[in-house]
């Protein structure tokens, strides 16, 4: 096991790779930002280290200052959560080159699955079922030409991109050159790259993804996660297992990733769109996903334990010697610093902030009460997290959680989980990626 972990993020995700260290009787350093002296996860960890600043860039993906406080803090390994540098390659290489452990996959992983065009490539040589879509898009000429072959409606993309960020629909040849240049632009602007590609636009279709775990040799799926519920293209509720889907075609489908992914060697998550009976790549998540605690609920396995294990050189036999079983049902529900009308985030002075302690829930803050939600990170409040026997029971569970939640100060978005919750078409399972949408 390692002597000493620097953990490279914020919020919840630090928070519970803290905890995860603490199981493993391993040391654990914190990172924080000027604003975020007071976050509950800086005084969780053993001791901290501070990163000057308050913008994203001059802190958390500031590569260069988070390795030099990893090698003050004397830490043989840094953790880099999600979001923020959790994908990049290059800074995965700075990591291994200051001679310390990166946990998450090697970095000629993150590079193949890093552009969504390359790990589209990959995943279809490599036998992963496949939606319509293009190639890199280099000029209008292509991409009228990619529209067309594919078929109207498309949805852009950046290249580069993640998390929702720059997509855009079109229904036609007018709308799509004049999406190029605002996707081009966000694309640019958000992630350093202005290249786009194109898919078909699935609207009546349902985002599925299955976990994976592996060593380098050998890999493992741990079953499947329903992330239909979006708003702007990101994920606010998320259950396993995925309802009304056989289970022979998720097991088929988790068969094909493993196979297509042979040799991977951390946490990821591959990411599809089910529609019409058929699942179709998405994208790779080369890392631990924000919704890695449903599965965590239903599987019993402590994945972010399991991924540090496996960094430190443990091997996933020694440490899964069976498939885990999936024991009952689990329910995410994402709260957030934001008007649940607009949805736009909505900064501000925690006065209030109090979470149940319930039976059957597991919420994951980011708060604590006192502490002021900036406009300069991502304004996830809460995970609340419910579980049960029952899909009805974990639903529940999370509802009246959500119900319990105090908080002062912002407004947040718990009013539109709750009327999600207790629809009769989510109760029912009636999921797509266009519930939010018409729902309001």
């Amino acid at each position: 096991m390692f002597k000493r972990i620097l953990v490279a993020n914020r919020g919840a995700v630090a928070r519970r790779i803290i905890r995860a260290c603490d199981d493993l009787d391993c040391p654990s350093v914190a990172v924080y930002s000027d604003i975020d002296s007071g976050l509950p996860h800086v005084n969780e960890a053993s001791s901290a280290e501070r990163l000057p600043g308050y913008r994203p860039v001059d802190t958390y993906l500031n590569g260069k200052e988070l390795v030099a406080a990893a090698q003050r803090a004397d830490v043989d390994a840094i953790h880099p959560g999600y979001g923020f540098l959790a994908e990049n390659a290059d800074f995965a290489r700075a990591v291994e080159v200051a001679g310390l452990k990166f946990i998450g996959p090697s970095a000629s992983w993150l590079e193949r699955m890093g552009e969504k065009t390359r790990a589209r490539q990959w995943m279809q040589e490599n036998g992963f079922p496949m939606h319509a879509g293009s190639g890199l898009i280099l000029d209008q000429a292509m991409l009228l030409e990619a529209a067309e072959s594919i078929g109207y409606p498309v949805i852009l993309k950046p290249a580069a991109g993640g998390g929702g960020i720059g997509m855009i629909v079109a229904d036609d040849p007018e709308a799509l050159t004049a999406a190029y240049a605002t996707a081009s632009h966000i694309s640019e602007r958000t992630f350093g790259q202005s290249t786009i590609f194109l898919e078909k636009f699935l609207g009546d279709s349902r985002h599925v993804e299955v976990q994976l775990i592996g060593d380098g040799e050998s890999l493992m799926a741990l079953y499947e996660r329903d992330c239909s519920v979006q708003r702007r293209h990101q994920k606010l509720i998320e259950e396993s297992p995925a309802p009304k889907i056989a289970r022979a075609d998720i097991d088929e489908l988790s068969r094909r990733a493993v196979e297509a992914l042979a040799g991977y060697d951390s946490l990821g998550t591959v990411e599809t769109m089910y529609s019409q009976g058929r699942f179709g790549f998405l994208e790779m998540n080369t890392r631990l996903q924000v919704e890695h605690g449903v599965t965590e609920e239903v599987t019993g396995v402590d994945l972010v334990g399991l991924q540090i294990r496996i960094a430190s050189g443990e091997k996933l036999s020694s440490l899964l010697l069976e498939q885990p079983k999936m024991d009952g049902y689990a329910v995410e529900a994402r709260v957030y610093a934001e008007d649940p009308g607009s949805m736009l985030p909505c900064p501000g002075h925690l006065s209030v902030f109090r979470v149940p302690e319930m039976e059957g829930v597991r919420i994951e803050a980011c708060y604590r009460e006192g502490n002021t939600v900036t406009p300069y990170y991502d304004p996830l409040l809460a995970k609340v997290i419910g579980k049960g026997a029952t899909r009805e029971t974990a639903i529940g569970r999370t509802l009246i959680a959500l119900r319990a939640m105090e908080v002062n100060g912002v407004k947040t978005n718990a009013p539109l989980l709750c009327r999600i919750l207790e629809s009769a078409r989510f109760i029912e399972a009636n999921l797509d990626t266009a519930f939010v949408g018409d729902l309001l």
